[in-house]
């Protein structure tokens, strides 16, 4: 069977549902093609910033939302606290399927399960269970399948810079969202605790470069141990962080999130980076020559991050300097929580 589509996005996380939903209510007719059987799941933290996504997404969403972060280093411990809350927990899942639910009422076609088996510029081959296939023939193709993604590797771009998180999701509640900045454990990464409804996200996240998975996970498991979490390491899901950035607009295709690199290779946030580009691609496309500023801010938050990863990765001393005067400065408010953030 073969189809016509204005766009084909391949990829159905938040990036590619939002440029997908955008497209289609601009009047595209787009089909959304995402491999896994259902929309939404992935290896990820669950928070949502006050200034990123988390204003956009209805209550029934959240599962906790925190005023106060507590921010942990080999010598201080922060506390910073907002009027409005400065990180809450989603379930993954749960945003997913709604994120879809909005792509399908503006006339998104979303295929489920549809494994991209062959890729051209405008033409993409689909295999579902049993092995069906189906034939997308498209105007432009946008990859929006995470940082491993197919579509960057048809694009013939490499990926020089990543970061890894790993992540479970262990029963139990906790009063504090924390995060735990130990360069000796985690490089310029951290350890993160995120309380959801009834469950814990324990975590932690480094540069692939310093922390290879093996030994990431082993500093996690040892450093959950010491504050009192015995984490089942088959319960343990690691995920790729792709920041390296190199654009969203190709010869024969677009790339949004984690795809383009666009995930901060400090915090690994990805969330937002993905709705925006997401977002900023679909005006592109429906606007040729179009300048989106909400890109371009992203563009100056991500080379921000970059610079910083780089310079703690590659001068471990500096990074722990840098650890230390960057909780003072929380601590003394002389730079806001939002320096952390992706969104501007």
């Amino acid at each position: 069977m073969t189809e016509q589509a204005d766009v084909l996005v391949i990829g159905g996380g938040p990036g590619g549902l939002a440029c997908a939903t955008l497209l289609a209510q601009g009047g595209a007719k787009v089909v959304l093609a995402e491999r896994k059987p259902v929309i939404g799941p992935k290896v990820c933290a669950g928070g949502l910033t006050w200034h990123g996504l988390l204003k956009h997404v209805p209550d029934s969403l959240i599962e906790r939302a925190f005023r106060q972060q507590d921010i942990r280093t080999p010598w201080q411990r922060v506390q910073v606290a907002e009027p409005d809350p400065i990180v809450a927990t989603v379930n993954r899942l749960a945003l997913g399927q709604w994120m879809a639910e909005q792509a399908q009422a503006a006339g998104v076609k979303v295929l489920a399960g549809a494994k991209v088996t062959h890729l051209e510029a405008h033409r993409a081959t689909l295999t579902f269970a049993a092995g069906r296939r189906s034939t997308i023939e498209c105007k432009q193709l946008v990859g929006a399948d995470g940082s491993t993604s197919l579509v960057r590797r048809f694009l013939g771009l490499p990926v020089a810079a990543m970061g890894i998180g790993l992540n479970c999701m262990h029963p139990g509640t906790h009063a504090r969202m924390e995060w735990h900045l130990d360069p000796r454990r985690f490089g310029a990464g951290y350890g993160w605790i995120f309380p959801h409804r009834d469950t814990l996200s324990i975590g932690a996240y480094g540069d692939l470069s310093r922390c290879p998975g093996h030994g990431l996970k082993t500093q996690l498991l040892r450093w959950a141990a010491a504050l009192g979490f015995r984490l089942d390491p088959r319960t343990i899901r690691a995920g790729l962080v792709n920041y390296d950035y190199q654009g969203v607009r190709f010869d024969r295709g677009w790339l949004v999130g984690d795809a383009a690199g666009l995930a901060s290779g400090l915090t690994g946030e990805g969330i937002y980076p993905a709705l925006v580009s997401g977002q900023a691609v679909a005006r592109m496309i429906l606007a040729p020559g179009f300048h989106d500023q909400d890109l371009a801010k992203l563009e100056a938050r991500h080379r921000r991050h970059r610079r910083m990863t780089a310079l703690a990765n590659n001068h471990p001393r500096w990074g722990r300097l840098l650890v230390e005067t960057m909780a003072m400065l929380l601590r003394t408010k002389i730079i806001d929580f939002s320096l952390l953030e992706m969104a501007d």
